[in-house]
């Protein structure tokens, strides 16, 4: 019987001896830091008892992580050509595992900000030189089994991160939020030691001047994000100010980048097709994605009265379907069309938060798990496959740049997401609750037949009323929230569309040419 023709696989940019164990190195870092950027949301209210802080001043340490990775993604292009990439992971892993155990032993408020400052540094680099490094190691006929190996550290991490948070929170004490880094990035750091390979240094000059200008641009707009909702947004001058340098950094950037000799980011890398549209596709998850996240932890805990850990658990279902959907991809990636992938993603995405407009408050907590798990399975249909159209025809001398403009767009995404729909869900509270109360009238009849002491002014009956309103102004609000992320979902439709669908596989190679490539993969 004649043997099946055996299809041909192209030769890796970089050969390892132990792929494996190097991608299991890889996604321990990667879950490692994803996690921290949720983990901590939790444990928020301890962390303030325990440092004598604010309410408004302990969101510092969410906002001084966000801000300081912000600015230093865009470096790991440069600094791994300039050191290695060996030799960059191991310094980002060691830092984020060192401040990790700082935040551990914080004693006070600038003290934790410091060290989260410090997280936020070593931990930016560590996303995307994961993701280069993965694309390195495998041909580029498996990049999407990669890409879905990748997407379950980038996905699950800070889905499962409220759970684990909670749990570690409730059960021992806030400070093992970050100590539990301590065995897993130890565990990382002698896995990379053992099986990553050194890699070719580049000379690259640095471009203090684009990277100053993009660093303003995009701390001014985080910035901006973080604090809009308590400086009344534009009615405060610190907002328009931070707007003023957002606009002024990032135009002065673009234009640098377009005539400097060596720019700091290479923009030619956006004249591939895919990968701007692919960009512009991530930036839409991270707001979907992450302003879901945002928003259910307090509509279980705020409205419907579950305990911190009780609501950890009812969103971790979330979790455990995207990482199913996401061996399943791997599975379907190289038979089937990305795109049919990811509009089936985008559809399982839009039916759930289609279902979420109809959360009430009498209901219990099957509709959440429920639209959870579709909302996280369809996650991972959308994931996998435009990480991997988005990076199918980048050069591979542009994929440390790339990777890491990936990643400052999903981290933009998240932080333009958790702020519109934190605005939108304050403004439509007081509009929703000025309609309400709008309704109660002395010539209603129901105020007559079920509360007439209300019109007689009786304080007790006025309190329990406003308070009916206010909850009810509450939960339409979030509605309105999930009605919007609906409208975002379906509006990227027509950019998976515009997506290059996948090259005809090549005729199956001749024996003699399998023997060629193996020597060229052998000499690399």
């Amino acid at each position: 019987m004649a043997k099946a023709p055996v299809q041909a696989v192209s030769a890796p940019a970089l050969v390892v001896k132990h792929k494996g164990l190097l991608t299991g190195a890889l996604m321990l870092a990667t879950i490692m830091q994803v996690l921290d950027t949720t983990i901590a949301n939790v444990a928020l209210p301890h962390m303030a008892a325990s440092l004598g802080a604010a309410q408004n001043e302990i969101t510092w340490v969410l906002t001084s992580y966000i801000v300081a990775a912000a600015i230093a993604t865009p470096l790991t292009g440069w600094v791994s050509d300039r050191v290695g990439q060996k030799r960059l992971f191991l310094v980002a892993v060691i830092g984020f595992t060192v401040a990790s155990a700082l935040c551990g032993i914080a004693s006070s408020l600038p003290e934790m900000v410091l060290f989260r400052i410090m997280q936020g540094i070593f931990g930016a680099v560590i996303a995307p030189l994961a993701q280069t490094v993965l694309l390195n190691i495998n041909p580029k006929e498996r990049i999407g089994q990669a890409m879905a190996v990748y997407g379950m550290g980038i996905m699950v991490a800070p889905i499962i991160g409220p759970t684990l948070g909670g749990w570690l929170t409730e059960s021992f004490d806030w400070r093992w939020v970050f100590l539990i880094n301590l065995p897993v990035g130890g565990m990382a750091v002698a896995m990379l030691v053992a099986f990553m390979p050194e890699t070719e240094i580049r000379q690259r000059r640095f471009d203090f001047f684009g990277f100053g200008m993009l660093a303003l641009g995009v701390g001014a707009l985080q910035l901006m994000l973080d604090r809009g909702a308590d400086n009344a947004w534009f009615t405060a001058t610190e907002t328009w100010i931070e707007l003023g340098l957002v606009i002024t950094g990032l135009w002065v950037f673009v234009v640098h980048c377009l005539t400097a000799e060596n720019p700091f980011i290479d923009l030619r890398l956006f004249k591939d097709r895919n990968f701007a549209l692919g960009s512009a596709l991530m930036f839409i998850v991270g707001i979907t994605l992450f302003s879901g996240l945002a928003l259910l932890p307090p509509l279980l805990q705020s409205l419907m009265g579950y305990p911190v850990l009780l609501s950890s658990v009812i969103m971790a279902p979330r979790g455990v379907a995207t990482l199913l959907s996401m061996v399943v991809v791997g599975r379907l990636i190289g038979r089937v069309d990305a795109r049919i992938l990811m509009l089936f993603g985008i559809a399982c995405m839009a039916y759930s938060l289609y279902g979420m407009t109809s959360f009430n408050l009498q209901m219990d907590y099957w509709p959440v798990i429920i639209t959870g798990c579709i909302q996280g399975f369809g996650m991972g249909f959308l994931f996998v496959p435009l990480q991997t159209l988005a990076f199918a025809t980048i050069a591979p001398r542009f994929r440390a740049d790339a990777t890491s403009m990936f990643a400052l767009v999903r981290n933009m995404g998240q932080g333009v997401g958790i702020s519109l729909v934190t605005a939108v869900l304050a403004n439509m509270m007081q509009v929703n609750h000025a309609e309400l109360a709008e309704r109660i009238t002395a010539t209603s009849q129901n105020v007559m037949n079920q509360m007439p002491a209300l019109l007689t002014g009786n304080p007790v009956t006025v309190s329990i009323v406003n308070s009916l309103v206010t909850q009810q102004s509450a939960m339409l609000a979030y509605l309105d929230d999930f009605w919007l992320m609906l409208l975002l979902s379906l509006g990227a439709v027509p950019l998976i569309l515009l997506l290059r669908g996948p090259k005809k596989p090549d005729k199956p190679l001749t024996e003699e040419e399998k023997a060629l490539e193996r020597a060229h993969a052998m000499a690399e």
